[in-house]
């Protein structure tokens, strides 16, 4: 059975996700050089979980991934 909570977490965060992608390319447009900072903050970034399904790369690798997708987005 889902969950509720569930769902309304995943909206919100598919939500959040396109809001401040949005943004994002906003700026960059705009202000060139936020996507360039966005990743050289990428070490500081960390899974906050403490049991076994931390990873700190995956979440890294989640972030390059938006940031290729923003550059792709302003470059068309």
């Amino acid at each position: 059975m889902t969950n509720d909570i569930a769902i309304q977490a995943r909206r919100r965060e598919i939500a959040a996700e396109h809001v401040l992608f949005k943004l994002i390319e906003y700026v960059e447009m705009r202000q060139p050089g936020l996507l360039d900072h966005i990743e050289g903050s990428l070490s500081h970034l960390g899974d906050p979980a403490r049991d076994d399904t931390k990873d700190d790369e995956a979440v890294r690798e989640i972030a390059r991934r938006m940031i290729t997708g923003a550059r792709r987005e302003i470059a068309s």
